[in-house]
């Protein structure tokens, strides 16, 4: 089966760095210069940012050229260069004295350009502005009715640096960055491979964001990338502003507070995805590489657990596992305990618990939500303060907001004691998409325990498992290869074996059975 035909319908003409959308009700350039301006400055009516040179050129300057381009998209290297050309082509003496030399000079224009830069021909009219809005400088002359069009498409970019979301002690320290060219430059540097396939495309609507879709033939299974294509037609015809806008529009459940698609800005992450059947897409203007289909048991994988020994990387997988598991049910299990099981708690530690609960006026579920609510607030404003003082601010709130509460009666020593830990617990997860899914499902565990004990608490647990089954991702089950049980695929699971066993393994791991639409 060729996988490349997947892609071939509707897909726009692609440049040589960026995409340009197609439009089917285009109509010719009229041979009046004046026309074409006029309809062009009608277009882009307040846009002060589009500039209009107009030149002369031939004997007595006689033939007139009109030079257009966007300059907030044109850095002023590539103005400059355009610029010396564009006035030694219009300004030097060429010898026009007939209008069958001036055909003979377009005809030149047609064939070799005015630059050393790949030129594109522009025919239709209503293609001018989104040349334009796309970074490209364009050519008009009179009595002509096509058009020069040169990309010259700048935007300084941030600079290539370490992975803020995703630190490693050991391993590549590089990461992606908001330029689309240099992030597919980086992921073909690690894939040499003519397998490796990448395919551009253009959304709809007002954006027309640039949205690229990359797999290895061969490894990738063909279904699921079937359906991926199936989806992704749908999503591509929306307005996308960032790669989480197409992982909305495709995922299986909208509404499970599970990640389905795991994102990175790790080159060396987003490889081993492809080696390992994975489809990665990314947008430009976006650090983010979104890598689907997305299994539970890969959301606590980090890129570092291949650069060291296989025995510490399965001992922290079954450590964040252990988190995982801390994080959604330790308040949950407390109130479970403490407000309707008291008699599993060994005396002493009852004792000591009700000493620090003497004169709390709420009863534990109240008391564990006020904590969790200012815990998610100090959280937040962490993130959203400036990096220099968001730490600092989030630490010494939670000390004393803690101590405060616990000298005012509000909260007793032992629940700031669980908060602090779950919120911990929280933080060990590699993959921030999964700790959003333990904050959304902790309350109604809390509110279940709070009302039914442990017999609630054990119905939510059940109810989120069964979730889980039934979850599928692009496809995929969800708590593959643990349900179903798939024996090959354990010995890159919550443990990880050896690398010598691992790479003898065969590189296309895909699932075998048909995904679900």
């Amino acid at each position: 089966m060729d996988l490349l035909k997947l892609f071939k319908k509707n897909k726009p003409p692609v440049s040589d760095n960026h995409v340009i959308p197609s439009n089917s009700d285009a109509a010719p350039l009229s041979f009046h210069l004046a026309e074409n301006q006029a309809w062009l400055e009608q277009r882009l009516a307040d846009c002060s940012d589009v500039i209009y040179l107009s030149k002369n050129f031939g004997p007595n300057l006689a033939n007139a050229a009109l030079i257009v381009y966007c300059d907030s998209l044109i850095n002023d290297k590539e103005l400059i260069y355009f610029k010396d050309v564009l006035e030694d082509l219009v300004f030097h003496d060429i010898e026009v004295e007939s209008d069958s030399e001036l055909g003979d000079a377009f005809s030149f224009f047609e064939h070799h350009g005015v630059t050393s830069k790949n030129m594109r021909l522009i025919t239709q009219l209503t293609s001018i502005e989104e040349y334009i809005l796309n970074g490209y400088v364009l050519i008009f002359f009179d009595q002509w009715d096509k058009a020069l069009s040169f990309n010259a498409l700048s935007i300084d970019a941030r600079q290539i640096s370490e992975p803020l979301n995703e630190p490693v002690v050991r391993g590549p320290q590089e990461a992606t960055v908001e330029n689309m060219r240099i992030n597919l430059g980086m992921l073909r540097n690690r894939l040499k491979s003519s397998k490796f396939k990448i395919l551009k495309f253009v959304a709809s609507g007002e954006t027309h964001t640039e949205v690229v879709v990359g797999y290895l033939e061969g490894a990738v299974n063909p279904e699921t990338l079937t359906l991926f294509k199936t989806r992704f037609d749908k999503a591509i015809q929306e307005e996308i502003l960032e790669v989480a806008y197409i992982e909305e529009l495709i995922e299986d459940s909208t509404y499970s507070p599970f990640p389905q698609y795991r994102h990175t800005e790790r080159t060396d992450t987003a490889v081993a995805a492809l080696l390992d059947g994975k489809i990665i897409v990314l947008t430009s203007g976006s650090p983010s590489i979104m890598i689907c289909p997305g299994l539970f048991v890969e959301f606590f994988s980090s890129s570092e657990d291949y650069y060291i020994r296989s025995l510490y990387t399965s001992l922290i997988r079954l450590l964040r596992l252990s988190a995982f598991i801390m994080a959604l049910t330790l308040p949950s299990l407390y109130i479970a305990i403490s407000t309707f099981h008291s008699e599993l708690i060994p005396t002493v530690l009852l004792l000591a618990i009700i000493d620090t609960r003497e004169g709390i006026p709420f009863p534990a579920f109240i008391e564990a939500l006020l904590m969790e609510f200012f815990f998610e607030i100090m959280r937040e404003a962490g993130i959203r303060l400036p990096r220099p003082v968001g730490s600092a601010v989030s630490i010494v709130g939670a000390l004393v907001i803690g101590q405060a509460a616990i000298e005012a009666k509000i909260a007793s020593p032992i629940m700031v004691i669980i908060v602090a830990l779950t919120g911990i617990a929280s933080f060990s997860l590699p993959n921030y998409n999964m700790a959003i899914a333990l904050r959304i499902l902790r309350f109604p565990l809390m509110l279940l325990a709070a009302t039914l004990g442990g017999f609630g608490f054990m119905i939510g647990f059940l109810f989120i498992f069964l979730h889980l089954v039934s979850l599928r991702s692009l496809g995929q089950p969800y708590l593959a290869p643990w349900a179903p049980l798939r024996v090959e695929q354990l010995k890159d699971g919550f443990l990880r074996f050896p690398l010598k066993i691992l790479l003898r393994s065969p590189r296309n791991r895909h699932m075998h059975r048909s995904p679900r639409k």
